[in-house]
């Protein structure tokens, strides 16, 4: 027992020591904001007014059923008095069930235009994907991070990626919103 344990740690305290000496080779970093990319890409704006399309049919739709519903719960109201207990507790019963229909169709789009913006969204962050690993190859970096996660970077030693990729992706990113977006600023 004691003879696999010596044995094992002097495998750990070698293996340790290996990998101390490879390990002076500095970690190359660099960091993206790859939400700020996309928000200057071209498409960017089409599906965000295919998105506000989709939101506003669906909020009108959402809007004609709870004016119908309100019209019903005043009719209820009025022709209450003249109704039977049973046929009150009908009413009531569906009125819940309408109102139940209607929260279960909001969620129901709500979840539609979520899955339309991420179908929508997946080939521009796809296109800034490819980009950020192109550029991470050619600048042989090991890391590279989404610069909204980060507190602080030392710039001379982690590279700001966002004005390459904006260039390799042929589009323009406003100096201002890209300084407000590094880290540190």
């Amino acid at each position: 027992m004691y003879k696999h344990s010596f044995t094992l740690l002097a495998l750990f305290l070698l293996g340790s020591s290996a990998i101390a000496q490879t390990s002076d080779n500095s970690v190359r970093i660099g960091y993206a904001d790859p939400e700020l990319i996309i928000q200057y890409m071209p498409d960017y704006r089409t599906i965000q007014d295919d998105i506000q399309r989709e939101v506003a049919t669906g909020q009108q739709a959402l809007q004609a059923l709870a004016e119908d519903f309100q019209e019903r719960v005043a009719r209820y109201e009025k022709q209450r008095p003249l109704l039977s207990p049973e046929r009150q507790q009908e009413r009531e019963s569906e009125l819940t069930q309408l109102q139940a229909e209607i929260q279960q169709s909001a969620q129901a789009k709500d979840d539609e235009i979520a899955q339309m913006e991420q179908d929508l969204m997946a080939p521009l962050l796809d296109r800034v994907q490819t980009v950020i690993d192109e550029i991470a190859t050619a600048n042989n970096l090991d890391v590279v991070l989404r610069s909204p996660a980060l507190l602080f970077v030392n710039e001379s030693r982690v590279k700001n990626l966002n004005l390459d990729i904006a260039r390799k992706l042929g589009i323009e990113i406003d100096p201002e919103s890209e300084a407000a977006a590094s880290v540190g600023n």
